[in-house]
This record gives C-alpha cells, sequence and structure tokens, in this order.
C-alpha cells in the first residue's frame, strides 16, 4: 500500500470528521439559535411582499418590512380570533347541555353495572367457587400481580401527564421570548437582506455559492412543501369529520371537527386520540348506530391518511411517495415522533446535497484525483 492509499485514508478520515463535527454542532446549537432560524423562515416568507412595495410602491425598506410583519400578525391574529369565537360559542352552548350529558352518563354506568357486571359476577362466583384451591391461588396470584402492574401504570401515567403539563405551562415564557426575537431576527434580516446577500456572495466563491445557493432552494422549497402538506393532510381530514358528522347529526361538529384536525398531526396517534374514546363510550351506553357510524368515519380518516400522506408529502416535498414512505418509518424508529420530521428533512438535505455535487466532490478529494 502505497502514499496514495494512506493519502485517501487521511482524506478520508478528516471528511468523516468534519461530518461528525457539522452534525454535533447542528445538534447541540440548534437549542440556541432556532429563534433566529424561524425569524430568517419568516424573512423568506414575507420578502416577496416586501420586494413589492419597495420596488412598486417605492416604499423604504424598513417601512416594508414592517408592513408586512403587521400584516402577517394580523392575517394570524384574525384567523384565531375567528375559531376562537366559534370554539367559545359551541363551548358555551355544551356548557348548558354538559350536565344533562353528565347525568346521563353515569345513569348509563350504573345499569351497565346492575344488569351487565352483577350478572356475570354472580355466575364467576359460582364458578369460582368450584374450581380446585390449588387454581384459585394461582388466579388470585394472577390478578393480584395484574392489579399492581395496572396501579403502576396508572400512576407513571398520570405522572407523565402532569410533569408534561407542568413543563408546557413552565416554557409558556420562554416560548414567548422566542416568539418575539423571532419577529425581531426576521425584521433585521429582512431589512438588511440585499446587504446580507451581497455580504453572503463575496464571502464565498463562485462554484460554492452556486451550489450552497442550489441547496438552500431545495431546503426552502422542501421546508414551505412540508408545511403545506401539513395543512392539506389536516384540511382534509377536517373536511372529511365535518361531512361526516353532518350526516351523523352530531352536535358541535364544528368544533369537534377542529379539534380532531389539529390533533391529526399527532403521529401514530391522530384522530385516533378522540375516536376511540368515544366509541368505546357509546357502546357502553348502548347507542350503536353512533358507533358503528362513528366507526366507518373513523376507518375512512385513517385510510385516507395513510394512502395521502406519502403521496402529499412526497409532492411537496419533493420525495418519491415510496422513499418518503422510508424516511418516516426509518425516522420513527431512530428517534421516535420526531422522527417523522427528521426522517423526511434528512432525505430532503441528502437530495439537495447530492443534486448540487457536494458528494462527487467529496469522493473526488477522497480519492485525491483532480476535478475534471
Amino acid at each position: 500500500m502505497g502514499k496514495e492509499f494512506w493519502g485517501a485514508v487521511v482524506r478520508f478520515i478528516v471528511v468523516l470528521l468534519a461530518t461528525i463535527g457539522v452534525l454535533l454542532g447542528i445538534f447541540y446549537g440548534l437549542g440556541l439559535v432556532y429563534p433566529f432560524l424561524i425569524g430568517l423562515l419568516l424573512a423568506l416568507l414575507y420578502n416577496p411582499l416586501v420586494n413589492f412595495l419597495e420596488a412598486k410602491l417605492k416604499f423604504p425598506r424598513w417601512l416594508a418590512v414592517t408592513i408586512a410583519i403587521i400584516l402577517l400578525i394580523a392575517i394570524l391574529a384574525t384567523i384565531v380570533t375567528l375559531v376562537v369565537i366559534e370554539i367559545i360559542s359551541e363551548i358555551n352552548k355544551l356548557t348548558t347541555s354538559l350536565p344533562q350529558y353528565v347525568e346521563n352518563y353515569f345513569i348509563q354506568i350504573q345499569e351497565f353495572f346492575m344488569q351487565d357486571v352483577l350478572a356475570f359476577y354472580d355466575n364467576f362466583t359460582d364458578f369460582y367457587s368450584s374450581l380446585d384451591p390449588e387454581v384459585r391461588r394461582n388466579i388470585e396470584g394472577q390478578v393480584e400481580s395484574f392489579t399492581s402492574t395496572l396501579v403502576d401504570w396508572v400512576q407513571s401515567l398520570v405522572t407523565t401527564i402532569m410533569n408534561g403539563l407542568v413543563g408546557f405551562f413552565s416554557k409558556i415564557p420562554t416560548m414567548a421570548t422566542a416568539f418575539v426575537i423571532s419577529l425581531l431576527a426576521s425584521f433585521f434580516i429582512s431589512k438588511d437582506w440585499p446587504k446580507l446577500r451581497e455580504k453572503y456572495k463575496n464571502l464565498l466563491p463562485t462554484s460554492l455559492h452556486e451550489r450552497s445557493g442550489a441547496v438552500i432552494k431545495d431546503l426552502r422549497k422542501a421546508v414551505f412543501g412540508f408545511v403545506k402538506a401539513q395543512l392539506t393532510l389536516i384540511s382534509i381530514t377536517f373536511v372529511i369529520v365535518l361531512i361526516g358528522f353532518f350526516i351523523l347529526r352530531v352536535e358541535y361538529a364544528l368544533t369537534i371537527a377542529l379539534i380532531i384536525g389539529l390533533v391529526d398531526l399527532l403521529p401514530y396517534l391522530g384522530t385516533g386520540l378522540i375516536f376511540v374514546p368515544w366509541i368505546i363510550y357509546l357502546f357502553i351506553t348502548g347507542e350503536y348506530g353512533m358507533v358503528i357510524g362513528l366507526s366507518i368515519l373513523y376507518a375512512i380518516v385513517l385510510i385516507q391518511r395513510q394512502m395521502m400522506e406519502p403521496k402529499i408529502l412526497g409532492t411537496n416535498v419533493g420525495l418519491d411517495p415510496l422513499l418518503t414512505l422510508v424516511a418516516l418509518f426509518v425516522g420513527f424508529q431512530l428517534f421516535g415522533l420526531i422522527g417523522l420530521i427528521i426522517g423526511p428533512a434528512s432525505m430532503v438535505i441528502l437530495g439537495a446535497l447530492h443534486r448540487a455535487g457536494v458528494f462527487r466532490d467529496l469522493w473526488t478529494f477522497i480519492k485525491g484525483k483532480p476535478q475534471v
């Protein structure tokens, strides 16, 4: 093995260490700079409007940015206000009828226990008394073990939920601060955007600038495509659920459909977090027609989500649907729920780097051969 081989090994180690260093820097540094990344995304979002106000209407850059931010906040505030007003209206209606619902619920539970559970208990007691004492002791041991496990699980679940709520409310000041910093960062980034672009061009060589520009363009398309895909998916879920509720004549259809649409963002849990307990309750209360209707609606929502997600996500993000499905599964297996975002994002980044020729240049560097 000559000098060329060992030179290639050294260059490979250098590339490997540099890659690991970049990944570690991103992993540990993301928590420190994420408000500025959000600010950058916001600036990219309303930059077309800022450019239009500056070029066509001759507004100063700072005034155009200010107007764009005010319009963005106004649109978000209007949407949130309209949704909240509708939800509050239906919650007020629900509050007036809630006592009757609770009373009916407890009556149904009481009848269920008095008729079905007690009858079953009597039959089971007669059967249990006829068993061999050794068999009864084994059953008692299994019941005690199951009960202990169930109690531990419930305690752990309650503790996890309470800790999650405490953690969420404790982070509200931090999230509010991060939001304000993101808005300020977006203002300064958009205001100085032409200067920043010029500095960026002068800082990097032409070839590197062109390739990094291609990578950034692909990533920008992927980020906005991912957001668009998620909004499309929850909108489809919302419309299907709302139509289903109108057919089934469910009360407070709009509020519940909105909640289910938002919950649909939760991977693997999704709409089942609302539908499954609801269906179980209706089954206990004997409303079998509604049980069948909601079960069919839940199946439709579940099937359309599984069929549409890879296609919509792949189309908007720029990945093949099968590749998107693989990225979703691998990301979930490696990182859990957050992996459903990390997986497709990683594939987008790798694809952007490949199209920009980064991997080809690295391989050429490792081999030590001049670039043609």
